[in-house]
């Protein structure tokens, strides 16, 4: 695929991703809006957090998470492995190359990240994560977040890019991973 179509199919994703997210926020404000008319009680309703979590390995997750936290104001915190890949690193095509032997063994896809804790964690309240798609499934360094924090009570929306795959069950398998949280599918 040609870097002009690759180009185009981010962009592509980046404005589905935004709108989608801000149909999701707002329809939220609204059902809480109408829930807090409707009670009885004074309600002290402050804004609710949230933060655009992010694995980027060639700039193009990065560049759609940036946007989307732009946009709605987000906070933002990147995945960053310990030893970050290179491009030979990722050369798919290459067997020898580290994506394709962390693919052909599950045990090489614990990635070590230079961190997992996300400042004020437990003050967020809806989760943007985003990441690339590697043989279908979100790349490997995204299962080393997930699995060291508690999304307890967090609303959890998954993006993904990719030239040439979809989100898939990608998001399904996170939530797995994490075993909590109310992870959306979009």
């Amino acid at each position: 695929m040609n870097k002009k179509i690759a180009v185009v199919l981010i962009v592509l994703v980046v404005i589905i991703v935004g709108i989608v997210l801000i149909l999701f926020l707002n329809n939220k404000d609204n059902n809480e809006n109408n829930n807090n008319s409707n009670s009885n009680e004074n309600v002290n309703v402050s804004g609710e957090r949230t933060l655009v979590v992010y694995f980027s390995a060639q700039g193009h997750t990065e560049a759609v998470a940036e946007q989307i936290a732009n946009n709605i104001e987000a906070d933002i915190f990147e995945i960053v492995p310990v030893d970050e890949y290179t491009s030979d690193d990722l050369d798919w095509t290459d067997d020898d190359s580290r994506v394709s032997r962390e693919h052909e063994d599950e045990s090489l896809r614990d990635v070590e990240l230079l961190s997992t804790e996300v400042p004020n964690w437990d003050d967020y309240d809806t989760i943007i994560i985003g990441y690339p798609i590697w043989w279908g499934i979100a790349a490997w360094p995204v299962n080393t977040f997930v699995e060291a924090n508690d999304f307890s009570g967090k609303t959890v929306i998954p993006f993904c890019t990719s030239s040439s795959s979809g989100l898939g069950q990608s998001g399904e398998l996170l939530a797995d991973a994490a075993g909590t949280g109310n992870w959306l599918e979009v």
